[in-house]
């Protein structure tokens, strides 16, 4: 409980005041709150359980991040020595090198592999994961087991990494970019179906009411009313999947789906480190020019702005 008074000409401005009145009521106060939740405990009772809630979720947290460091064997001594070798392994990593020019241009050669590979997986797994994004909307599809089942096998597809996908299609396919392609087209795929319908869900109604007013098919909804509201939303997702699946692209290409992954594992194994540098060089290289490329397409798209590359 607490007294606010102003005085406006007072030297210290009405701050000051507030703070002066409700240090002089606060022992009364103090005093005065056993009474009060006597007469109201419907008032007090709500904020004592959320704070007896609060200090339960508190500890809760704290006892299962202890646990978890336990039973993971979290040392700090074996982050200390770990970072001694990974100083050394630097040292052994400078300065970056090929070894010889037609190798370097055999790493740009799969460094280009590689964005090939994350593009036409993020193409395809968009283009199929389009008209699953409509049939998994509630406002496009009214029947309730269409969108329930339809939601489901997305949420199925895109619990599968992309990592495993790349080894089930490796097997199915053999080696090399196809795979990867393969790959991380059905890992795309649930995820933009998910995606793409939560936008779809998320349109204003009221072009959806004037296309109706006039007579227009569910198709004529979809083309004038939903599609002009979503294709910007869509593209700005596209662009982005495609930036993180060039790095998914590089993970993937380590266990045979191609790209410039499968030099990085073999220089790896070779013990080959300033080419190891090299590459992660490459790689974060690529990955730095397509976020600051897709960025600004993504702005441009969104917010209508003009494109300055």
């Amino acid at each position: 409980m607490s007294v606010v008074v102003q005085t406006a000409g007072h030297p210290d401005g009405p701050i000051s005041n507030t703070r002066r009145v409700r240090s002089a009521l606060g022992p009364a106060a103090r005093a005065a709150r056993p009474d009060l939740e006597r007469q109201y405990p419907e008032i007090f009772a709500g904020s004592r359980r959320d704070r007896l809630t609060t200090i339960g979720v508190v500890v809760g947290l704290v006892g299962l991040f202890a646990f978890a460091l336990w039973r993971l064997d979290f040392s700090f001594a074996r982050i200390g020595s770990g970072l001694v070798q990974l100083a050394h392994f630097t040292t052994l990593m400078l300065p970056p090198s090929s070894g010889t020019v037609a190798r370097f241009w055999l790493f740009l050669n799969s460094l280009g592999e590689t964005l090939a590979i994350a593009f036409l997986g993020t193409l395809a797994a968009a283009t199929f994961a389009f008209p699953f994004g409509f049939l998994a909307a509630k406002n496009v599809v009214p029947q309730p087991l269409v969108h329930f089942f339809t939601r489901r096998g997305l949420d199925t597809i895109r619990g599968v990494d992309t990592l495993i996908w790349a080894l089930i299609w490796i097997n199915v396919v053999g080696l090399g970019p196809f795979a990867g392609i393969l790959a991380i087209m059905c890992s795309d795929f649930g995820a933009f179906g998910k995606l793409f319908s939560e936008a779809i869900e998320s349109v204003d109604g009221k072009p959806i009411e004037g296309v109706v007013s006039t007579g227009g098919s569910r198709l004529a909804q979809i083309r004038f009313a939903i599609l002009p509201q979503i294709l910007p939303v869509i593209a700005g997702q596209v662009l982005y999947y495609f930036e993180s699946n060039t790095r998914s692209a590089t993970i993937i290409g380590i266990v045979g789906a191609g790209g410039i992954g499968l030099w990085l594992t073999e220089a790896i194994r070779t013990l080959e480190w300033q080419q190891v540098s090299l590459l992660v060089l490459m790689i974060l290289v690529a990955v730095a020019a397509i976020d600051q490329i897709s960025a600004r397409i993504r702005f441009a798209i969104i917010g209508d702005r003009r494109l300055d590359l």
